[in-house]
């Protein structure tokens, strides 16, 4: 069963020359993720695992000249088309779904160790999909810098199947093109606004300021010293964000039915503060559903982004060549979904602690991708 999720990765090109090929591609991609299910976090360790391990990865390949040196995993994982691999694990992602998500959320993230000085080069910025209901990594996207999000968030787009679902970005992504491409994908969108439009943000505050006897939703939370109360508010009033022109350059989101905002207030060693952030989105919502989505957005932020840094530990590796980076990042998401859907109520850190210990813990763990 765990070739079926190797079958979905055959369109990747090796890039060894066909008659030095030693070691079978498929063989190396099931090694590298295994034993990164397993806890492995560098090549050093991989191969390590790997040669202690043989028999397990045997259930599934032959493995007839062993297992690679870690110089040899590095060289291969640096090669590989890391555009073409993130696609691949996007279509094996749709096998997983067991319906369309209902929101998603689009965010970014830096891989701080990534960059190299004397190269010139940048750390890796990646932008990942992540299905909040199905705890999912959808997709990703890799660019150079955080302010390339605004070109990479379409590429991501066109990957994903988005149909019936609501898209959730923060400021960075707010942008009339993105909007039009999430509606071309049969979904819908909720973008956050800041000063980044400046004539509409303004204009946006206002109308809530003025806004009479509005309908509120409200939330709590406490915890970690401190208290939380969030207002949130929607108003279906936008005729006057789509009439004609009222000054030059302004901004028209197509298909918007909704501007919306949330009130954080929060008291904290005996001081409050107070927030106020602003929305746009093309689907109709009420306060309890708006509520949910911006709840729903900062899932990739604790259920994602925060485990790859503390499980995975994704901040400390020091890959910097070649596409390796960025193909160990997918190898990353691939693992943490196959833990996801592992039929245990433990926390990923004991689920990969388990793998480690129980091949048999391991093999369930393989298989379920079927």
């Amino acid at each position: 069963m765990a070739g079926s999720l190797l079958d979905h990765f055959a369109a990747l090109s090796d890039p060894r020359q066909s008659w030095k090929v030693v070691y079978p591609l498929p063989e190396i991609l099931l090694v590298v993720l295994c034993a990164t299910i397993a806890g492995a976090e560098d090549f050093v360790e991989i191969r390590r695992w790997g040669t202690m391990n043989r028999d397990f990865l045997r259930r599934f390949l032959p493995y007839a000249d062993g297992i690679p040196s870690h110089d040899t995993l590095n060289d291969i994982l640096n090669a590989l088309d890391g555009d073409l691999f993130a696609r691949c694990f996007g279509d094996w992602v749709e096998g997983l779904r067991e319906a369309e998500p209902d929101i998603v959320a689009i965010d970014g993230k830096t891989s701080r160790r990534t960059h190299d000085r004397a190269k010139d080069r940048n750390p890796l910025h990646l932008v990942s999909a992540w299905a909040s209901r199905q705890r999912l990594v959808l997709g990703q996207q890799a660019c150079q810098a955080k302010s390339n999000e605004i070109t990479a968030i379409p590429l991501l787009l066109d990957r994903l199947a988005l149909t019936g679902a609501l898209v959730t970005i923060d400021a960075m992504g707010c942008q009339t093109k993105i909007a039009q491409k999430i509606l071309d994908k049969g979904a819908d969108y909720l973008l956050a606004i800041k000063e980044n439009w400046p004539n509409l943000h303004s204009e946006v505050i206002r109308h809530f300021d003025d806004l009479p006897a509005p309908d509120t939703f409200e939330t709590t939370d406490g915890e970690h010293g401190r208290i939380e109360v969030r207002r949130h508010i929607v108003s279906h009033e936008v005729d006057w964000l789509t009439t004609d022109r009222r000054f030059p350059g302004e901004p028209r989101f197509p298909g918007l039915k909704a501007i919306a905002m949330v009130e954080a207030e929060v008291e904290r060693n005996g001081k409050t503060s107070l927030e106020r952030r602003y929305y746009l989105s093309s689907q109709k919502l009420d306060t309890r559903l708006f509520a949910h989505a911006v709840r729903a957005h900062w899932h990739i932020e604790n259920r994602l982004h925060w485990v790859l840094d503390v499980v995975f530990h994704e901040d400390l590796s020091r890959l910097r060549s070649g596409n390796g980076p960025q193909n160990m990042a997918t190898i990353r998401h691939m693992a943490m979904n196959l833990l996801r859907g592992a039929k245990d109520k433990h926390s990923l850190k004991v689920r990969r602690k388990s793998a480690a210990w129980d091949t048999q813990y391991l093999h369930a763990v393989i298989t379920q991708s079927a």
